[in-house]
């Protein structure tokens, strides 16, 4: 039995190093060797030896206590309790040990599984928050390029406003134009009417000469 107990005290050793230090191919294979033992019938298994170390111990500490109870009764140990003794504290620190490094090994495999997944966990936002740069120096490339474009069209906007205005100030100088042209025109029409009365005036004028005259002819050639 101590030797059997050595042995699992040895293995439960070389396992926690293996987990312990870091060499990823040793480490992989006793995790994934963890990660099968606890899979299926595999914690069944492991809390049935569990619950068997417990007994010996339990029946260690029990057959120590009797032990300790004959040496009050007898007053010193016999060799043979001595042995005993001996041998069953020896079982139940090997015991103890072994159900020590036993719950060493499920913790430490149960931290370097959450390793992992922190790990996987801080790799995908990581690729995440890439993303998102990336996303967000496209945005910005595309807001200054609007930002560029909305310059352009801005200058734009201004040149045609001017041209706007110009064209407005050469369309109310045209107007003025010819409104002057328009008042101009109607004093030529004015004038025009005048002079035509005039013309007529003096037409009717020449007339009546040019009859009176023929009067005094005719009287003069009676």
């Amino acid at each position: 039995m101590i030797h059997l107990l050595f042995t699992v005290v040895a293995a439960e050793v070389v396992v926690v190093f293996l987990l312990l230090y870091k060499t990823p191919l040793l480490r992989k294979l006793a995790t994934m060797g963890l990660d099968r033992l606890k899979r299926g019938r595999g914690p069944l298994v492991v809390k049935t030896v569990a619950g068997t170390f417990l007994v010996l111990l339990a029946s260690n500490v029990y057959s120590m206590a009797s032990i300790g109870e004959r040496t009050e009764e007898l007053g010193s140990l016999s060799p043979t309790d001595q042995v005993l003794m001996s041998r069953h504290l020896l079982e139940s620190s090997l015991i103890g040990y072994s159900l020590l490094l036993a719950l060493i090994i499920d913790r430490l495999h149960h931290y370097i599984r959450r390793l992992r997944a922190l790990k996987k966990n801080v790799e995908a936002v990581s690729k995440q928050n890439r993303a998102l740069e990336e996303a967000k120096s496209e945005d910005m490339s595309e807001v200054k390029s609007k930002e560029k474009e909305i310059a352009n069209l801005n200058e734009q906007i201004k040149l045609l406003k001017a041209e706007s205005n110009a064209r407005v100030k050469e369309a109310k100088a045209a107007e003025a134009n010819v409104l002057a042209q328009k008042k101009q025109s109607e004093g030529y029409h004015l004038e025009y009417s005048r002079l035509l009365e005039e013309n007529h005036n003096l037409r009717n004028q020449l007339q009546s000469i040019d009859r009176r005259l023929s009067l005094s002819d005719s009287k003069k050639n009676t």
